[in-house]
C-alpha cells in the first residue's frame, strides 16, 4: 500500500486568473485564450476538453510554466502566492503526450533512474518502487524492457501508465499531463486515468490534464471539467453538474449519450461553416462569463506557515549550496545509462562498430598489401584521405540514438530532473571509450591489410589522428542534432557539413590553389584538414620509398624520403603537436556551442 499520509506538503491550491495568450496574425491579433481563470485543490483531477485548436495544450504550457509563443497576460499562484518557474518545477512534473521513454532500459531501470536523478533518498527506494509498479499494475513487467524497434517491450497503455509512474516517483504536489490516453484504447484509456485517480486521492495530490474524447467511464473519473472553445471557457466546474448546466441553455444530454461526446459535438465549430456555430459559441461563452460573476468564490487563503515557507526558501538555498555533489551524482547516474544503453541498444554503437569493421575490410582488401614503392604513393594518400573522411561522414549514424537522449533530456530537464551539463558530459564521458574501440579495431585490420607504414609510433600516431577524427564527427552530430532535432533534417544537415569538409580540406583541391575565401574561413576550422594532414606526416616521415624507374619525388634514382614526398603535397612541415590542438580545441568548442545553445533554450522557454 502506498503511503497515504504523506500528502502534498505545502499546495493546498493551484489557481489562475485572466489568463490570455495572444500571436500576431495576418488579420491582425489572434487570441489563444482569453481571460481564462480556474483553480483546483489538492486531491482534485481536473479535465481540459475541447475541441483541435481550442487552446487546450497552451493552457496547459501556460499553467506549467512552458515555453508558450505569443503575448502572455494572467496570473498563477499557489495558495495564493506567485512563484517563479524554478520553484514551481520543484513540486510539479509534467507529462508530455509523446512516450520519451528510453527503449532499451527496463521498468525497474527507467523508475530507478527517474529517481536518482530527482535526488530520492536511496532509503527505501527499492520498496517505493515496487509499490508505484503495483499501483499502476506494472510489477508483472518490472523487468522487461520498454522496447525499441527491434526489441519487443511494453504495449501502448503500458509505457503510458510507466511515464506516469516514473514521474511519481519524486511525490509531486501538482501532476499535469498533455493527453495522457492518446492513442489508447477505451480500456488502456480507463485504467491509465484510474491509476492517476487512486494515486491523486492517496497523496492530495493536484492533477490537470487536457484529454480530448473520453469513455463515459473515464470521463465520470474526474472531479472537475473546463470545457475550451476557440481559447473562450464555456464551462469550468465539477463533472457531475455539466449536464444539467448544457440542459440549462438548451443543449440537453440525450440518454445513454455519452456527455463528453455531446459536449464536444456542441462546442466544435470546425465542421459548422455556418454563422449559428459561432454564434453558439459567443453565447455558451457569455453565459459563463455571467455564471462565474454570479457564484463567483473567493480562492483559499493561504494555509502555508512561516515554517513551510521558509521550508521553500530552504530547499531552494540547499540546492544551490549542493549544486557541485548533485551534478557529480548527475553526471554519474546519466553515465550508467548511457552505459546500459550502449551495451544494450544496438543502434547506439553496435551498428557503427559492424559498420566501421566493414568499412576497414573494404579498404583492406582494396588497399591490399601495398609496399614501400613510389607507384603505391597516391594509392596511400588516397587510402589516408578516404579512410579518415568515411570514418566523419559514417557517424550520421549515431543521430538516432542521440535524438532519443535529446528526446528523454528535454522531458526531464524541464521536469527539473538536470540540467545541459550533466547531460553533455555524461554524453562525452560515456562516447569516449567506444569511439577509442571502433578507432582501434579499424585500424588493426586496415593498418596490417593495407601495409601502413609498421613502426609502432606510426600505429600510435595513426590511432590517436583516427579517435580525434571520430569524436570531432560524434561532437558534429551532436551540436547539429541539438539545433535540428528532427532525424530527417540532422541527417541532412551532418551529411552536407561532412561533404564541406571533405571538399576543403585540401585533398580534392590542394591548399595552394583552393581560393582565398574557402582557404581562409572552412579550410581553417575543418577538423577533417587536420586528421588528413597529420595522418600524411605519421605515414611519410622518416620512410623511403624505391623507385624502379625515373623517381617522381626526387632527384636520386634509386629512392624517394617521404619528407620529400609530404613536401611535394605541400605538407613538408607539419607542427602536429600544434595541429592535435587545434583538433582537440575544434572538438571542445563544439561541445561548448552545445551546451550554450542549450542553455539558450531552456533561457527562451523560461
Amino acid at each position: 500500500m502506498l503511503d497515504i499520509e504523506k500528502g502534498s506538503q505545502f499546495v493546498r491550491e493551484f489557481a489562475w486568473k485572466d489568463v490570455t495568450v495572444s500571436v500576431p496574425s495576418s488579420e491582425g491579433e489572434k487570441v489563444l485564450l482569453n481571460s481564462v481563470n480556474g483553480r483546483v485543490r489538492a486531491g482534485e483531477m481536473l479535465a481540459i476538453m475541447g475541441s483541435s485548436g481550442s487552446g487546450k495544450t497552451t493552457l496547459l504550457d501556460y499553467l506549467s510554466r512552458r515555453s508558450t509563443k505569443g503575448k502572455q497576460l494572467g496570473e498563477v499562484t499557489i495558495d495564493k502566492i506567485a512563484l517563479d518557474n524554478s520553484v514551481l518545477r520543484e513540486y510539479s512534473v509534467y507529462v508530455e503526450q509523446e512516450d520519451t521513454l528510453i527503449g532499451s532500459l527496463t521498468v525497474r531501470e527507467t523508475m530507478n533512474f527517474s529517481a536518482r536523478l530527482s535526488q530520492v533518498p536511496k532509503d527505501g527506494l527499492k520498496q517505493k518502487i515496487a509499490e508505484l509498479l503495483a499501483f499502476f499494475g506494472l510489477s508483472s513487467n518490472a523487468d522487461t524492457k520498454v522496447g525499441t524497434p527491434i526489441i519487443k517491450g511494453l504495449s501502448g497503455g503500458q509505457k503510458r501508465r510507466l511515464s506516469v509512474a516514473s514521474q511519481l516517483i519524486t511525490d509531486p504536489s501538482i501532476l499535469f499531463l498533455d493527453e495522457p490516453t492518446s492513442g489508447l484504447d477505451s480500456f488502456a484509456s480507463y485504467q491509465v486515468i484510474k491509476s492517476i485517480r487512486e494515486i491523486a486521492k492517496a497523496r492530495n495530490m493536484i492533477v490537470i490534464c487536457t484529454i480530448h474524447q473520453p469513455s463515459m467511464k473515464t470521463f465520470q473519473l474526474f472531479d472537475k471539467l473546463m470545457v475550451l472553445s476557440k481559447g473562450n471557457v464555456l464551462y469550468n466546474d465539477r463533472v457531475d453538474k455539466v449536464s444539467d448546466y448544457f440542459s440549462h441553455l438548451g443543449h440537453p444530454v440525450s440518454p445513454h449519450e455519452n456527455v463528453a461526446d455531446h459536449i464536444l459535438e456542441v462546442t466544435n465549430v470546425d465542421f459548422d461553416n455556418t454563422s449559428q456555430g459561432g454564434d453558439t459559441i459567443q453565447k455558451l461563452s457569455a453565459a459563463w462569463r455571467q455564471h462565474e460573476l454570479e457564484t463567483q468564490t473567493t480562492p483559499l487563503e493561504s494555509t502555508r506557515t512561516n515554517s513551510e515557507e521558509s521550508l521553500i526558501d530552504t530547499a531552494v538555498k540547499e540546492s544551490k549550496r549542493n549544486q557541485i555533489s548533485v551534478f557529480t551524482s548527475q553526471v554519474f547516474y546519466l553515465c550508467r545509462r548511457q552505459l546500459i544503453k550502449a551495451r544494450r541498444d544496438v543502434f547506439a554503437y553496435g551498428v557503427r562498430m559492424i559498420m566501421y569493421l566493414g568499412l576497414a575490410i573494404l579498404m583492406g582488401t582494396v588497399w591490399l598489401r601495398f609496399k614501400q614503392e613510389e607507384k603505391y604513393v597516391q594509392p596511400y594518400v588516397n587510402a589516408i584521405f578516404f579512410g579518415s573522411a568515411f570514418m566523419s561522414f559514417m557517424a550520421v549514424a549515431y543521430i538516432p540514438a542521440f535524438l532519443e537522449d535529446h528526446s528523454a533530456f528535454v522531458r526531464e530537464s524541464q521536469n527539473g530532473l538536470y540540467g545541459p551539463g550533466p547531460f553533455l558530459v555524461s554524453n562525452f564521458v560515456i562516447g569516449v571509450p567506444f569511439l577509442f574501440l571502433i578507432a582501434l579495431m579499424f585500424l588493426i585490420v586496415t593498418f596490417w591489410l593495407i601495409h601502413f607504414t609498421a613502426t609502432g609510433p606510426v600505429f600510435g600516431k595513426f590511432l590517436l589522428w583516427l579517435f580525434l577524427d571520430l569524436l570531432a564527427a560524434e561532437s558534429l552530430v551532436v551540436l547539429i542534432s541539438l539545433m535540428v532535432p528532427q532525424f530527417v533534417g540532422a541527417l541532412a544537415l551532418v551529411a552536407f557539413a561532412n561533404g564541406l569538409w571533405m571538399s576543403v580540406d585540401g585533398f580534392l583541391v590542394a591548399p595552394n590553389v583552393l581560393n582565398v575565401f574557402w582557404k581562409y574561413t572552412f579550410h581553417q576550422f575543418d577538423y577533417q584538414r587536420y586528421v588528413f594532414e597529420g595522418l600524411m606526416a605519421a605515414q611519410f616521415k622518416g620512410t623511403n620509398f624505391e623507385c624502379h624507374e625515373q623517381c617522381r619525388y626526387s632527384l636520386g634514382n634509386s629512392s624517394s624520403s617521404g619528407q620529400e614526398i609530404l613536401e611535394s603535397y605541400g605538407y613538408g612541415n607539419i607542427p602536429e603537436g600544434k595541429w592535435v590542438g587545434i583538433l582537440i580545441s575544434i572538438i571542445a568548442a563544439m561541445r561548448i556551442l552545445a551546451y550554450l545553445w542549450l542553455k539558450l533554450k531552456n533561457y527562451i522557454s523560461n
